[in-house]
C-alpha cells in the first residue's frame, strides 16, 4: 500500500489517499473541502476511488464528504463511530461560522466501531476507537505497511484539542485522549508511522520519547 497526503481546507488537513497498488483501487481519508485538488491527484495517478472514510466529524475533515460522493456516483462513506452524529449533522452550521464553503449534508453508508475493519482494493485497515479529541474520534490502521491514519488524535509533538463544546457543553476529555493514544496507540508499535490531520508524520516510537503531552516522561 502506498499513500498520497494532500493538505485541504485553509486549515490545512491532510486528506490522505491511501492506494491498493496491485488493483489501483484507494480510499479517500477526511476530504475537508478542496475537492479539485483531491480530485486531479486521484484522475493523475489514474485511480479508481471505492470509498470515503471520516476520522471524526469536524468540518475540515468531513465536510466535503458528501459532495466527493456524489461526484463519484454515491460512493460509500464509512466512519466515524456513531458518537459523532451530532457533529455530522452540524457541519453546515460548523461551515458558516467559520466560513467555509456549505456543502450537501450526509449521513454516513456505515458507522464504526472498535474491532471493525474498512477495505479498498487488497487493502484492509483496522478501525480503532480512540475518543477524547471527539467522542467519534477513530482511527485506521494497516498493519502490513505499519501505518495508522489518526486524524486530531496525536500529531507530531502534540495532541488534538480536548476544550472544543457544542451548545455550551464539552465534548473532548484529556483524559480520555491520553488513554486512547497511551492504551490503543501506542501498543501497536514504536515503529507504527502515522499520518496526523495536520503536520508532518512521526512514528509512535518518536511520540513516546519527546510528546510533551503523552511521552513516557509524563
Amino acid at each position: 500500500m502506498k499513500y498520497a497526503v494532500i493538505p485541504v481546507t485553509p486549515f490545512q488537513q491532510n486528506c490522505s489517499i491511501l492506494v491498493c497498488e496491485e488493483t489501483k483501487k484507494a480510499a479517500v481519508v477526511d476530504p475537508g473541502g478542496d475537492l479539485d485538488q483531491i480530485l486531479a491527484v486521484v484522475q493523475k495517478s489514474g485511480l479508481t476511488i471505492e470509498r470515503i472514510l471520516l476520522t471524526h466529524g469536524h468540518l475540515d475533515h468531513a465536510a466535503a464528504a458528501g459532495a466527493l460522493s456524489e461526484r463519484l456516483g454515491g460512493l460509500p462513506i464509512e466512519g466515524p463511530h456513531e458518537a459523532e452524529r451530532f457533529l455530522i449533522e452540524n457541519l453546515s452550521q460548523q461551515s458558516a461560522a467559520y466560513g467555509f464553503p456549505v456543502y450537501p449534508a450526509f449521513t454516513p453508508s456505515r458507522w464504526l466501531q472498535q474491532g471493525d475493519t474498512v477495505s479498498f482494493g487488497n487493502e484492509v485497515l483496522e478501525v480503532f476507537h480512540c475518543p477524547g479529541h471527539t467522542p467519534g474520534h477513530v482511527v485506521f490502521y494497516h498493519r502490513g505497511r505499519k501505518l495508522a491514519t489518526v486524524g486530531d488524535v496525536i500529531f507530531a509533538g502534540s495532541v488534538g484539542r480536548t476544550d472544543f463544546d457544542f451548545k455550551g457543553k464539552p465534548y473532548g476529555d484529556f483524559d480520555t485522549l491520553s488513554r486512547s493514544i497511551r492504551e490503543t496507540l501506542f501498543p501497536l508499535g514504536d515503529d507504527v508511522e502515522f499520518i496526523p490531520g495536520h503536520g508532518p508524520n512521526s512514528t509512535f516510537g518518536r511520540e513516546r520519547m519527546t510528546n510533551p503531552f503523552v511521552g513516557d516522561d509524563v
